[in-house]
């Protein structure tokens, strides 16, 4: 062959393996709502970055006509490129080629993948859009999806794993993106189900769509398998693009602060005399006052108190519709990425569940994988009580809670607002679990339990021999509150490094993440531990 010939061949095969499954395949993609394999792919990455590899890869499976369908790329968009000038490592799976199906090499081309990713130490983004395992190639197809699990499972915590469904992703095919990070869905788009409506009809009688099975609304409120929902493909592409933001390449990476640290040390000086180059953080937090009520019964939105301390605009909130009782998501403080929980006193009065506890554990647990600190907003009156929630195991996930902050090495801030009772006081990055700072508004309560709770119990002989059982009772509470419900109790026993007033929050939080950017501690060495899973 000459080299003009060579030359077309090698055009004319590069062409092919675009098309994918054909211009007819590819046109109903777009006309069902769907984005392409490669046209998801340009919208994620930094204009003309992205490198395709193994684009010839074929099946080598013959049966069942499976050669007819054969096309080069074996269903599966392999390469590497920039997201904001950072390398990753991305496939997207393309469902006009065989279903989107895995088959032998198929899985050969994604593992070589995670490999690469793993060995240089750099995020990997795998976009699923697949029928599942490709019947016609048997045992291989499950075979290779044990090769991605192992790896997803070796590549966590040391590298950023994101998964994004946009189509169906069934049967065993679920858990590789389950072992990721994050994992992303959009409604009316992505699907993800271990067994599908006819399976679950046939055996179990119950008549299910695939959306009421599976759908990102599922996902996000019922199960909590999804960390982020959108309406629009494009919308979940361009927040694949806002997380990686606040991720770092590896475990071992710097984390991507919008100010260098040592203008961050620099700035300690400035932010004792309460001065900010941008706006002065004092006068910013006055109006937490007015966010937080005084009377502990009354509810807010903690998110305003989030984006008041916080550098405006920037808290990407995660898993925001499961467990609201509950918020989790990363922020920026004078520039610093940090990592967020904070009770939401307007949802179960912010008290934690066996959800809640799930979610915080979870996010606790990256925080601490990629050594970005955790700043704790504290307003909680308990675990919530309740026969569902024991039957639930809140005793078992609510441990995991304890364990996530008390294993976790990276720096840990809390600021107790309002309430902080028994328990889940604790739960909630407390000192004695490990808090390197612990601070608190003048108004919070922190006690085993409220006033009257406790007064109910220690006080219910002298109550009921009092002559006015009543008076009685608001005396002792009034007692109480007195006593025990302030800061100052827990401060003089060091369990507080500082009360302070919510105006200085910003400032006070800033200084302490400046005391600990050189934070180094260790856990004892092991194996590992046993998490109460």
């Amino acid at each position: 062959m000459n080299w003009q010939d060579a030359i077309d061949n090698l055009k004319a095969r590069r062409e092919k393996a675009k098309l994918g499954g054909g211009e007819e395949r590819l046109e109903k993609q777009r006309q069902s709502g769907k984005m392409t394999a490669r046209e998801r792919l340009e919208k994620l990455m930094d204009p003309g970055t992205f490198v395709e590899i193994d684009n010839f890869v074929e099946s080598r499976i013959n049966d069942f006509d499976l050669d007819k369908r054969r096309v080069p790329g074996d269903g599966v968009v392999t390469g590497y490129g920039e997201i904001a000038g950072r390398l990753v490592f991305v496939y997207s799976e393309d469902f006009t080629v065989i279903g989107g199906t895995l088959g032998e090499y198929h899985s050969h081309k994604i593992c070589r993948l995670q490999d690469m990713a793993l060995e240089n130490k750099a995020p990997i983004i795998c976009i699923n859009d697949s029928g599942g395992a490709r019947i016609e190639e048997g045992i291989s197809s499950l075979s290779g999806y044990a090769g991605m699990f192992m790896r997803h499972t070796l590549a966590s915590g040391v590298i950023p794993q994101i998964a994004l469904i946009l189509g169906p992703c069934s049967g065993g095919a679920c858990y590789a993106p389950a072992i990721c990070d994050f994992i992303f869905m959009v409604r009316g788009v992505s699907k993800m189900f271990i067994t599908g409506p006819n399976v679950v009809k046939t055996v179990i009688g119950e008549e299910v769509t695939v959306e009421q099975l599976g759908g990102a609304d599922i996902h996000a409120n019922k199960s909590g398998v999804s960390h982020f929902t959108y309406d629009s493909e494009y919308e979940c592409l361009m927040g694949v693009r806002r997380l990686l933001s606040y991720l770092p390449q590896s475990y071992g990476a710097p984390l991507p602060n919008a100010l260098p640290k040592h203008s961050i040390l620099n700035s300690i000086s400035d932010l004792f005399k309460g001065k900010d180059k941008d706006y002065d953080d004092d006068d910013r937090c006055r109006r937490l006052t007015e966010i937080v009520p005084d009377n502990a019964k009354r509810a807010y939105d903690v998110l305003d108190v989030i984006e008041t301390i916080f550098d405006p605009g920037t808290f990407m909130e995660v898993q925001r519709e499961f467990a609201r009782n509950v918020v989790v998501g990363f922020s920026r403080l004078g520039g610093e990425v940090v990592g967020i929980v904070a009770n939401q006193a307007n949802c179960m009065a912010g008290s934690l569940d066996f959800n809640a506890s799930d979610k915080a554990a979870r996010f606790i647990r990256f925080c601490d994988c990629f050594n970005i600190p955790l700043i704790t907003l504290v307003d909680v009156p308990a675990f919530l009580p309740g026969t569902n929630q024991e039957h639930s195991g809140i005793i078992r996930h609510g441990a995991k809670m304890l364990y996530a902050y008390s294993e976790a090495t990276v720096p840990k801030i809390s600021l107790i607002m309002r309430k902080a009772y028994g328990g889940a006081y604790i739960a909630m990055n407390s000192k004695n679990m490990g808090a390197d700072f612990a601070f608190a508004w003048p108004i919070a309560e922190i006690a085993v339990m409220g006033a009257e709770g406790a007064v109910n119990i220690a006080f219910k002989k002298k109550i009921k021999a009092a002559e006015d059982p009543e008076a009685m009772k608001a005396q002792c509470i009034a007692e109480y509150e007195q006593r025990f419900l302030n800061p100052y109790e827990a401060a003089a026993k060091g369990f507080i490094t500082e009360v302070i007033l919510p105006e200085e929050s910003r400032r006070k939080l800033r200084l302490a993440l400046a005391a600990l950017a050189g934070k180094d501690a260790s856990i004892p060495k092991k194996k590992h531990g046993n998490i109460p899973l």
